[in-house]
């Protein structure tokens, strides 16, 4: 009977691993329990040595945070410890760009690079027609070639940003999957997979258990990413297939799926989906997603969301999204409030610097310094704020003032008038640092004669900013 199809999970045994990059770090105890012969691997926060981790990327990946499960974490280590082995992470091409909750991902590719593995970066060309229901409450909108091509060559810049590409490859699903043919594919791998082991993944079984529809066409997502898997080994020798928790069923199928075929030794590691210590998922705020890209979201403010973490998320995010040294990190100072801002704005200009480049810090420190010095009002130097000009003779020609409503929608802080009203009404809207409470507020043309600099700053809650100025 095929093993990955059973539905009991046998307790082999369990041990206990030491893990650290100073000596002795916290510990945790690692349970061990196998589905068919694929052995998993899951944490549990405990404090006693016992075996120490040899692959020095599997003992910084543990000290980061990364370590959520492992098919078969003795055997992984030892199989990084004596050579590179060549990884693969996936991303569908959902979106042009990439949020801050793909970020973790990132950043474990870019600590294989830097502890000498291969890095194999797989874009969903194919994947992405099929929609991954992981996590989904609905079916995700189906996009076209165009669409889907575009989104590509969106994501694939970002890889640039964090990863040596020269080193790195890139690889696209659809080179394989948008040629198989029907019939036999279900022939070849079909008798692998059991709807009933298929209908206990959470992926399935949340949507089901809410009476939510699931199609046929997501349903069958979960084996074509178990194919990719199979392919990548045959093409490009990978042994190790690296996702966020939310892919464990997935992952566990092409490992199984590797075996069961070619009758290899494949393995899976997953990081947590993270979020934030008041219980927000990672990636999204109340004004919207943190893309990755300049081009989705300024670099201020990409930088003012790093900022902006709150106390107890510090350390765990230095540690997690940015290069500084786990050391480094750990003898950080963090109990007294000047030292957790200086902590907060290394966290921004890493984070920031990453994504975006160092380039474009010394314009944010500066807008950052004018804004919030207490004794200047000059925005002269905020030159990295979206700026609405205002012309005299065009913008106000038949009006003496302009609805607030209307400048947040202009600058982009709302996407409509009603979303406008609704930030006000929530008293996210202010100018000049002063809350506007009215819907039908507005900025005169006197008001913006009289500031300095004949400059008015905008702000939606506290960390989007804008500058609304009069042209001479």
């Amino acid at each position: 009977m095929m093993c990955l199809l059973r539905s009991v999970v046998f307790v082999m045994s369990s041990m206990r691993v030491v893990f650290g990059l100073r000596g002795m770090m916290p510990l945790r105890r690692f349970r061990l329990s196998v589905m068919g012969s694929a052995v998993m691997t899951e944490t549990k926060d405990m404090a006693s040595p016992e075996i120490e981790l040899k692959s020095s990327f599997l003992k910084e990946f543990v000290g980061r945070g990364y370590l959520h499960q492992c098919t078969d974490l003795e055997n992984l280590d030892e199989a990084m410890s004596k050579g590179p082995v060549s990884t693969y992470l996936g991303f569908d091409a959902t979106a042009d760009s990439l949020h801050v909750g793909s970020l973790l991902q990132i950043m474990i590719l870019r600590l294989l690079q830097k502890h000498g593995h291969n890095c194999i970066v797989l874009v969903g060309g194919g994947t992405t027609k099929v929609g991954d229901p992981s996590g989904k409450d609905e079916a995700r909108k189906l996009l076209n070639e165009e669409a889907i091509q575009s989104n590509i060559a969106g994501i694939s810049r970002i890889f640039s940003q964090f990863l040596d590409m020269d080193k790195a490859k890139l690889v696209n699903n659809a080179d394989w999957l948008d040629d198989l043919k029907y019939i036999q594919f279900l022939r070849e791998f079909g008798p692998f997979f059991s709807v009933n082991r298929m209908l206990t993944l959470d992926s399935v079984k949340n949507r089901l258990e809410r009476e939510q529809a699931l199609s046929f066409l997501e349903f069958n997502y979960m084996i074509l990413q178990a194919y990719d898997f199979i392919e990548l080994a045959r093409r490009e020798n990978v042994r190790l297939q690296l996702g966020g928790s939310d892919q464990w069923g997935n992952i566990i199928n092409g490992v199984e799926l590797g075996r069961r075929i070619d009758n290899m030794k494949l393995f899976g590691l997953t990081a947590p989906l993270v979020t934030t210590a008041d219980g927000r998922k990672m990636g999204k705020t109340a004004d919207g997603a943190i893309w990755l890209t300049a081009e989705k979201l300024p670099p201020y403010d990409y930088w003012q969301f790093w900022r902006n973490v709150v106390d107890a998320d510090v350390q765990r995010f230095l540690k997690m999204f940015t290069d500084l040294e786990i050391d480094e990190i750990e003898a950080l100072d963090l109990t007294q409030a000047p030292a957790i801002n200086a902590a907060k704005r290394k966290l921004a200009d890493h984070a920031t610097t990453l994504a975006h480049g160092a380039h474009v810090l010394p314009e944010i420190h500066a807008t950052v310094d004018t804004l919030f010095a207490c004794a200047s009002s000059n925005f002269n130097d905020a030159t990295s704020l979206p700026r609405l000009e205002l012309s005299k003779q065009v913008d106000f020609q038949d009006t003496d003032a302009i609805l607030v409503v209307d400048l947040l929608t202009r600058l982009d802080f709302a996407q409509s008038k009603s979303q406008a009203k609704r930030l006000i009404q929530g008293g996210g809207a202010r100018i000049q640092d002063k809350k506007v409470s009215d819907v039908f507020a507005t900025v005169a043309l006197t008001d913006l004669q009289d500031a300095p600099d004949q400059t008015l700053k905008l702000s939606s809650g506290k960390k989007k900013h804008g500058l609304i100025c009069l042209l001479p």
